[in-house]
């Protein structure tokens, strides 16, 4: 008797991309970034930055790795050409 196995296919791993408080960059434009960024609407950004704000981090969605990176790139970027000094990281969940 032959026992076939289903193969299991493997969950891609998952990244927080999170934002990291500083004293400089601008309330506002944090929140512009969350919208923009993560397709969050005007009072959930707001909620995000006001953790970011209180806690020193906070975390803007969960991604697999290549969207993960490019979320963190775009916001770094985005931040360094408007001369903030917004840190956005990944992590493994």
């Amino acid at each position: 008797m032959i026992t076939r196995t289903k193969p299991r296919t493997k969950r891609p791993n998952l990244y927080r991309v999170l934002l990291l408080n500083d004293d400089y960059t601008p309330m506002e434009f944090v929140v512009h970034v969350v919208e923009r960024f993560f397709n969050k609407s005007r009072e959930d950004a707001t909620r995000i930055m006001l953790h970011v704000h209180q806690n020193g981090v906070g975390e803007c969605g969960i991604f697999t790795y290549e969207v993960a990176e490019t979320k963190v790139t775009q916001v770094m970027d985005f931040a360094r050409k408007h001369q903030h000094p917004l840190q956005c990281v990944m992590e493994k969940k």
